[in-house]
């Protein structure tokens, strides 16, 4: 049996989460590849998790407040690294279209219990 594998991410699931917040990933044995789409004005609360975090903004503007209340913009074309355990949240400054890498891969959001971005806090 083969080791890897073909995906097409758009055969995933597109999710409705929070307000203004729509989501589909693929999980390989160590990472998870994420297209996320968020509408101006969208927040994705405060929250921490193992993996680190590569987001890559490919258009719009997504402003990041992080640790201890580091503020920044990252729009169309940036990418934002955010190591692991960092506490984090971000707004929606424009219409964003945003791809997302962890590594490790997101457990709670293959399991379903990523209560933070269903709004079950």
């Amino acid at each position: 049996m083969p080791k890897w594998a073909v995906h097409r991410i758009e055969q995933a699931p597109r999710e409705r989460m929070i307000q203004g917040v729509e989501r589909r990933f693929v999980s390989g044995e160590r990472t998870t590849v994420a297209q996320i789409w968020l509408e101006k004005g969208a927040l994705v609360p405060r929250h921490t998790h193992e993996s680190e975090q590569v987001a890559w903004v490919v258009s719009g503007a997504l402003r990041f407040t992080l640790g201890d209340g580091d503020e920044v913009t990252v729009r169309t074309g940036e990418i934002l690294v955010i190591p692991s355990g960092l506490p984090h949240s971000a707004e929606a400054v424009e219409d964003t279209y945003d791809i997302d890498l962890f590594a490790p891969r997101r457990e709670d959001w293959i399991s379903g219990d990523d209560a933070y971005l269903r709004g079950k806090r």
